[in-house]
């Protein structure tokens, strides 16, 4: 896909030769060089402007559109904040957010050997050499307050690394604020500052009861523009974008650009039902799709953050997935839904509960779930407390009661693989139809493929070009440990159980296959072809 997701960005502006040239690169804030001044400055001396108790005009019956977002603007705007973040850059030192491309400013085209050629090529090298000072960055994003103490909601990727934190209110008083914790996975971040009077806060609403249609405001701070009220309708729920692992966004048209992060998104009550935190452009500018952090996720996360300056979530030890329509065909369920277990974390909940690879967990508590939001959900509980889930183990439904964990700190090894081999191993057999061949977990097989001593299975020693097996990801070197739910260690008890399953007239067979980034349920289309030996 050639266009990208990426949070707002943090942009950087190079000034020479009375032209300005700025940079749009996929980073995380609108950023300005401290010197530089901004391209619009408010009005000195704006009224400040008091929260009404008025309720906004709604739209009449048969009205299509309000007939003005003014009052709902003026009552909301003095609760918006810019959020200004100074921190020092080192030369050589990347960009924590992942940007894509080539960051740093271009060189103007001049012409070869011209003065000013030389000029900026100096200047470049200056700045990108090793021994070059360390430069002040300044950031700009947007946040809110939730209590008239002071308490400031933002995105964690607005203040992340920030030496000194500053925000800037409607009426241009300027407070510094310290951070009490921010959360890495959800993007979220929360900040304090001290007023003399109690400031103008915004209360959350609901946004698990928005829908799709529903009217929406964003206000914020893109590229440095104060107080921007931009409308739209929210375009798609439950918008998953592969940010982490809780993603659940809500999707809007409203116009957000760089500088909106950490920004409310608000209903037409007034209330903020999503933190603005990432849009989908090709440019980095708005093409109206803009994704918020649902209120609902949020709040508890907000919470712990202002209370104990991290984030407890529970946890039960499975590696989860999908039940496509591939894998409900090889298992024989009616429908796709469920989160198959992948895989099991040893003195884990789940272990401890003896849930199972292959398991499907079909319910949580009652309510049904599907893999991608189990994590979330079972996150949301507490340590400690009890769950009950339902599950279907080898076409039998269970019912089983698990003691939810805390989530542990993120591990920073990870597996080392060895790249993939082309050539099949001696000996191997070839599963015709599928378009791969296995071998036997030998002595030789671990040490090329780099395995366990303990490894059990059977090892992938070719995948064919435009195969089913290529199509779905197989490589030389992963290790194929069940088959529809049964342990295999030789070719040939693989072989028993693709047959087994073609007995029994299924469309589709379930292989259980291990690498460097752990265990996954791969479906593969059945044909009346069989396995054979080299």
């Amino acid at each position: 896909m050639p266009d990208h997701v990426s949070a707002f960005s943090r942009s950087s502006a190079v000034m020479g030769m009375g032209a300005a040239f700025l940079a749009m690169v996929t980073a995380r804030a609108y950023a300005l060089p401290p010197a530089a001044p901004p391209a619009f400055v408010p009005s000195a001396g704006a009224p400040h402007v008091t929260p009404v108790s008025d309720p906004v005009r709604l739209p009449a019956p048969g009205h299509d559109t309000p007939d003005s977002f003014a009052d709902l603007a003026a009552r909301l705007l003095p609760a918006v904040v810019n959020v200004s973040t100074t921190e020092m850059v080192r030369p050589g030192e990347e960009d924590d957010d992942g940007d894509e491309g080539d960051s740093s400013p271009q060189i103007p085209n001049f012409p070869e050997g011209s003065p000013f050629e030389k000029f900026f090529h100096d200047f470049m090298n200056r700045q990108n050499s090793p021994n070059a000072p360390p430069r002040k960055m300044q950031a700009l994003g947007s946040g809110f307050i939730i209590d008239p103490a002071g308490i400031v909601v933002t995105n964690n990727h607005v203040v992340r690394n920030a030496e000194q934190i500053t925000v800037t209110l409607q009426d241009n008083t300027v407070l510094k604020a310290h951070l009490l914790g921010h959360d890495d996975r959800t993007d979220l971040a929360v900040l304090k500052v001290d007023s003399p009077k109690p400031l103008p806060a915004v209360p959350f609403g609901d946004s698990d009861h928005a829908r799709v249609g529903d009217w929406v405001l964003a206000i914020g701070n893109p590229f440095g523009l104060s107080g921007t009220v931009t409308a739209g309708i929210i375009s798609s729920r439950g918008r998953n974008i592969e940010q982490g692992p809780y993603d659940d966004f809500i999707q809007t048209d409203a116009p957000i650009n760089k500088g909106n992060s950490g920004g409310p998104l608000f209903n037409l009550h007034g209330d903020v039902i999503g933190i603005n935190t990432a849009i989908f452009s090709p440019s980095g500018g708005s093409i109206g799709i803009g994704f918020a952090i649902p209120s609902a996720e949020a709040q508890g996360i907000i919470e712990q953050l202002r209370k104990h300056g991290k984030v407890s979530r529970g946890w039960i030890g499975v590696r989860i997935q999908d039940v496509t329509q591939d894998i409900a065909d090889g298992l024989g369920l009616k429908s796709a839904h469920g989160a198959l277990i992948a895989g099991v974390e040893a003195k884990g909940p789940a272990a401890v509960a003896h849930l199972q690879t292959g398991d499907v967990i079909l319910t949580l508590d009652g309510k049904d779930i599907d893999g991608r939001a189990l994590p979330r959900l079972v996150a949301q509980l507490p340590a400690g407390s009890v769950a009950h889930l339902g599950i279907l183990r080898h076409d039998h439904p269970m019912n089983v009661t698990i003691t939810i964990g805390a989530l542990p700190e993120e591990k920073t090894d990870k597996a080392d693989g060895k790249p993939a081999q082309k050539a099949p191993a001696t000996g191997s057999m070839a599963v015709a139809g599928l378009g791969f061949t296995v071998g036997a977990i030998d002595d030789i097989a671990r040490q090329k493929y780099n395995m366990a001593e303990g490894q059990k299975g059977v090892v992938v020693t070719g995948v064919t070009d435009d195969s089913p097996a290529a199509e779905r990801g197989l490589r030389n070197g992963d290790v194929i440990t069940e088959v529809q739910q049964t342990a295999v260690n030789t070719p040939a008890e693989l072989k028993h159980q693709i047959d087994l399953v073609r007995g029994q007239h299924r469309r589709t067979v379930l292989f259980l296959v291990q690498n460097s980034d752990g265990l996954r349920w791969v479906p593969f289309p059945l044909t009346e072809a069989g396995a054979h030996s080299d």
